[in-house]
């Protein structure tokens, strides 16, 4: 289930692409499969572990490009371990919500992608989240939970101060916010509540079969409740424009 539109982000076979914040991977492996030199960044070594294990399989079932490569790194997104300029893309989904020095993460982002290169970021959008929070304090007081909740406005501006140009904003998972909202009124564990159970499988049914009736469902409602808001931005090549000025 990705969140990134990598068309928008301007992804080719070959570009070298940051997954900060990589969770599980799913960004990345997308990413790989589409011929890029991907790095899946995170703190949490049992999860890069899994990744690093399925670029593995991707690679010995033939679902990667020739030449592609993969590789996992365990760090602070606050202190990367990577050179100025390193990456022609970058992908932070779901990322900065968690992060007290959100500031800090943003300019680590913006150090390491190249003159000329593109960031996606993704975060929780305002209203779905400010009910998820008026419904439940357990979801978002455990630790390494959500600790803000942003606007479009607050985001972008945060990521056009640090030296980035927005190139627009998306929203996805729009059936997803009804879920969450149940969840948190019925129990954020309570997972065996019936509603929550049925909900469930309706969004298991969504991303196994995607079937034409919910993906129409999501388009309509994407825009309305989607779950996460989408920013993509530029880092401004000085030397082009001189070069064209």
């Amino acid at each position: 289930m990705l969140t990134v539109d990598f068309d928008r982000l301007g992804l080719l076979p070959g570009d070298r692409v940051l997954d900060m914040g990589c969770g599980a991977g799913r960004h990345a492996f997308e990413m790989y499969r589409r011929g890029a030199d991907v790095v899946a960044f995170d703190m949490d070594a049992e999860e890069l572990a899994g990744v690093l294990e399925l670029f593995g399989a991707m690679k010995e079932a033939g679902e990667v490009p020739e030449g592609a490569e993969a590789d996992i790194k365990q760090g602070d997104a606050l202190a990367l371990p990577f050179a100025d300029g390193e990456f022609d893309r970058v992908v932070a989904a779901e990322v900065l919500e968690h992060i007290p020095d959100d500031l800090g993460a943003i300019r680590e982002l913006v150090r390491v992608l190249r003159p000329g290169g593109t960031l996606a970021v993704s975060v929780p959008r305002w209203l779905p989240e400010v009910i998820n929070w008026k419904l439940s304090d357990d979801y978002h007081n455990v630790e390494g939970g959500h600790i803000r909740i942003y606007t479009d406005k607050e985001l972008g501006d945060k990521i056009t101060k640090a030296g980035l140009v927005a190139e627009g904003r998306d929203y996805a998972h729009g059936l997803h916010s009804p879920y969450w909202w149940i969840k948190c009124a019925v129990g954020v564990d309570n997972d065996d509540h019936p509603l929550a159970r049925a909900y469930h499988r309706l969004l298991v049914w969504e991303i196994m079969k995607q079937p034409a009736v919910l993906r129409y469902a999501g388009k309509v409602l994407d825009p309305l409740i989607g779950k996460s808001m989408v920013l993509y931005f530029r880092k401004p090549d000085r030397s082009a424009d001189l070069e064209h000025g």
